[in-house]
């Protein structure tokens, strides 16, 4: 089987131009066929702040109204994804800037409205990939840049988490391609002391992910990470890692999730 690497970039890095342009360097030099997965940085709420329309977050999650939803999809499938795709030009990697609305590549289901109402946020399902077209579009010498929205099949753009559709797309693509899964943010890794930049966790088990749960070190932005990360594991995807960015290229940095 040929060789995918995912790579999910999110975080401060989306923000920061340098640590940004520095990952896009790293990321061209992956070896065989790679997909690439971003989030949306701080930009969507900066701009929402400026233009009156204010952030609402339950539980740390983001509440996503019509006029939210507007602005996610003009600064993530937008802005964000063709800045990340005129860089990876420039460095004569052939990105195609993608929603999950294109060529119906992710169709996603509102997430219903009990018992919170996110609003207009997708849910993944089962069949949500079209892994055979993404396969079409690898074997083209396309590098598909995927952006934060996805639609419903009914006309319906949908918000939906950056960390859940980089999981689905490592578990659909696997029927065609050893795949290996990176989760790049501003981090080392998993860490057991958040205070410790250098305490990160090599290899994280079920018992390990459970305890650091437990005692809240995993927590916040982190729990996606890690749920969509073990479920990616479970599912049969060869190698999956949280890393920081700037260690894309060594593959013993970060910490390796084992099932």
């Amino acid at each position: 089987m040929k060789k995918l690497t995912i790579v999910k970039i999110g975080g401060q890095i989306l923000d920061d131009e340098t640590a940004l342009s520095e990952f896009v360097s790293l990321f061209v030099q992956l070896s065989g066929e790679k997909i690439l997965v971003h989030g949306g940085g701080k930009l969507v709420t900066e701009l929402a702040v400026k233009m009156g329309i204010e952030p609402q977050l339950i539980e740390g999650r983001r509440i996503t109204d019509q006029a939210s939803l507007k602005l996610a999809t003009m600064v993530y499938a937008g802005f964000i994804n063709k800045n990340l795709v005129a860089q990876l030009q420039q460095k004569h990697c052939n990105a195609l800037g993608l929603t999950g609305a294109d060529a119906q590549l992710i169709q996603t289901q509102k997430r219903p409205a009990t018992p919170i109402d996110f609003g207009w946020v997708g849910d993944l399902y089962a069949t949500s990939v079209d892994a055979e077209r993404i396969a079409q579009f690898l074997e083209w010498g396309l590098c598909p840049v995927f952006s934060a929205i996805t639609h419903d099949g009914q006309g319906q753009l949908l918000n939906t988490n950056a960390d859940d559709i980089a999981a689905a797309l490592a578990i659909a693509l696997t029927q065609y391609y050893e795949v290996s899964l990176l989760y790049c943010f501003e981090k080392k890794g998993v860490l057991s002391d958040i205070n410790n930049e250098n305490s990160v966790v090599p290899l994280l088990s079920f018992r390990d992910k459970e305890q650091l749960l437990k005692l809240g070190i995993i927590a916040q932005g982190m729990i996606p990470k890690i749920n969509n990360a073990w479920k990616a594991s479970q599912a049969g995807v060869t190698s999956v890692r949280i890393q920081k960015s700037g260690d894309l290229l060594n593959p013993d940095s970060g910490t390796r999730i084992q099932f």
